[in-house]
């Protein structure tokens, strides 16, 4: 909201008729300023609520990407690495014996 003083500010009266000289200080102040609405700010509210909207839908999507990408983990490390409890031990070596 920007303001500027207005020149057609009337000195005596107000707006609605009453005596300025009858009203709060502030009141009379503001009375000498011409109060226009921003033509942007909407414009600019309705972009910033998109973005966070869009924002929103990449974080759930990057969410459900990385559950995906856990239980894909989960499930190469039970194929490929299975738990030691599951494997048979390889024998044991003794050092200096070589099988070529």
């Amino acid at each position: 909201m920007t303001t500027s003083p207005s020149p057609d500010a009337p000195s005596s009266y107000s707006s609605n008729g009453e005596s300025l000289s009858s009203l709060p200080r502030w009141r009379q102040f503001l009375s000498t300023l011409n109060w226009r609405r921003d033509p942007g700010y909407e414009q600019r509210k309705m972009q910033h609520e998109l973005r966070m909207k869009q924002l929103e839908s990449e974080i759930e999507q990057l969410r459900r990407e990385n559950a995906r990408e856990k239980a894909l983990s989960v499930l190469i490390k039970q194929h490929c690495f299975p738990d030691a409890s599951n494997s048979t031990p390889l024998p044991p070596t003794e050092p200096g014996s070589s099988s070529s």
